[in-house]
């Protein structure tokens, strides 16, 4: 009977013993997992110590949201494309994480250089301060950059920014997120002509992101109907075809605008960026074929048809 009494007391003490490991291991995960979890996805908020921590979290993958500084009609601030880029961005990167780079609004908007408010800078400084910025996102471990664009008069310079990453040998990746469509259902648009900037979709965004700066109230005190005063085919290009039309810099009616229409469109953006986001930590491949692209156009002679 002594001996099943010294047993069972071993048996208790190492049913103990367990116990205490057990909960050891889950207070060290749980703290492990909560470090990660509250790291910032702000570049400027991290500790450099931090920031280290949270390249390693994202895998070496950041978000670049691209905005401007122009005119958005007569009802919304003039940071609206930087404001919606970096709302949609930041949450995207609560969904799967990145590291999300600070303000950055050094974009094309020589069409609204007429407009009070508007940051135009030259073509060359917008390339270069581009390129510099990435090349020091990279050396700062951002090996896959994500150019989240924000702002229409964009479209045309960053696929051309990402094509001239050929030029020369990086280490690193650029992409270009584009326009993320909206899917169909949800709530119906109610314009029925252009509504291209400052308009019902771009201000029902913005009662999403900073309801406080939207003055709908205002958004009938100027036009933004389509002028059509160029009369041109449409694979004709010139650079003045948006002040010919729009000359308010302003295209549709925000007061058209809803929450539900705004919080339909930012729902489908973040999930472009998650998805976008998601795609590229993935990817395995671009690196590696820039790399060989970056050795064959070193010896194109010795390139043969594979």
């Amino acid at each position: 009977m002594h001996r099943v009494v010294i047993g069972e007391t071993m048996s208790l003490k190492g049913l103990v013993h367990n116990v205490v490991i057990a909960l050891g291991l889950l207070v060290f995960c749980a703290q492990l997992g909560w470090s990660q979890a509250r790291l910032s996805a702000h570049w400027e908020d991290l500790t450099a110590d931090d920031f280290r921590s949270a390249i390693k979290q994202s895998q070496g993958t950041c978000l670049l949201p691209f905005g401007i500084l122009e005119k958005h009609g007569p009802h919304l601030p003039l940071g609206t494309d930087l404001l919606d880029v970096r709302y949609a961005a930041l949450h995207a990167a609560e969904q799967e994480y990145a590291v999300v780079f600070p303000e950055y609004y050094f974009g094309q908007i020589f069409e609204a250089r007429h407009e009070p408010g508007t940051v135009a800078y030259s073509r060359q400084l917008q390339l270069q301060l581009l390129q510099e910025t990435t090349d020091e996102m990279a050396r700062n471990g951002c090996k896959k950059v994500i150019i989240v664009n924000g702002h229409g008069g964009n479209e045309h310079l960053l696929p051309f920014f990402a094509q001239s990453q050929l030029e020369k040998p990086h280490d690193y990746v650029v992409y270009v997120l584009g326009r993320v469509e909206t899917p169909p259902g949800g709530p119906r648009a109610k314009s029925t002509g252009p509504d291209w900037h400052a308009g019902e979709a771009e201000t029902s965004a913005m009662l999403i992101a900073h309801p406080e700066l939207v003055h709908q109230d205002r958004a009938r005190r100027e036009s933004g109907g389509d002028l059509g005063r160029q009369k041109l085919p449409e694979n004709v290009y010139t650079g003045i075809w948006w002040y010919a039309r729009f000359p308010n810099h302003y295209s549709g009616d925000g007061s058209l605008a809803t929450l539900d229409f705004g919080q339909f469109k930012m729902n489908a953006w973040i999930d472009g960026i998650v998805k976008a986001t998601r795609a590229v930590k993935a990817d395995q491949e671009s690196l590696r074929l820039q790399n060989e692209f970056f050795e064959k156009a070193a010896h194109p002679l010795d390139t043969h048809p594979e």
